[in-house]
């Protein structure tokens, strides 16, 4: 039996530094049932609304600004997969889902995927018990091949930074920065974990 196939995706990709990751945020990425409640913060230029508009048809990001907007993430496994559900509850009654798959990539990296072609190439490392995302490029996927795109070519380039807040409580701040534009979306808040095993 495959020793990997309990291993969280996260914990596969760190390695020896997954025991560097606080509990806190070992919870937020274990390989059983997972649901997070918290709150989220979104916001971009007004010149990127068309463009995320158009990428949020592709499943991409949340096309719509908010603060403290409340949000459910559940997780979970299959095979060796990790799906993401991600649903916003906006004050106005509109509900947005922003869904993604996530698996190992090799080395230090995972590529999450918003639809069946098109995903997302980042590196994970931990710095002063913190977790750290760093985009690679964006991935084409065309049956077996992976086509990768330059990042500045789509949105720009991408970091997250993960911290544990207490025993059951991380901040999350999510930054997309364009070589030319800037940084051109930006969300970032708090979370409770809480395992559904």
């Amino acid at each position: 039996m495959d020793t990997n196939t309990r291993k969280p995706l996260m914990q596969q990709a760190l390695g020896a530094q997954w025991e560097q990751l606080p509990p806190t945020l070992q919870a937020h990425y274990q390989h059983d049932p997972n649901t997070e409640v918290g709150e989220l913060d979104i916001e971009y230029p007004g010149f990127m609304q068309p463009y995320l508009s158009f990428m949020r048809l592709l499943g991409a990001l949340v096309n719509r600004r908010g603060k403290a907007v409340p949000i459910t993430v559940e997780t979970w496994m299959e095979g060796s997969i990790q799906r993401w559900k991600r649903t916003l509850h906006f004050p106005d009654g509109q509900e947005i889902l922003f869904n993604s798959v996530c698996v190992y990539a090799g080395g230090n990296e995972l590529i999450e995927y918003i639809n069946p072609f098109v995903g997302m190439r980042m590196a994970v490392t931990v710095k002063d018990g913190k977790l750290n995302y760093a985009g690679r490029h964006y991935v084409l996927k065309l049956g077996s091949v992976l086509l990768p795109i330059p990042e500045w070519l789509v949105l720009g380039h991408t970091t997250v930074v993960e911290t544990a807040l207490d025993n059951a409580n991380f901040a999350m701040d999510f930054r997309l920065t364009h070589p030319w534009f800037g940084e051109v979306y930006r969300y970032a808040g708090k979370f409770r974990t809480k395992s559904l095993a």
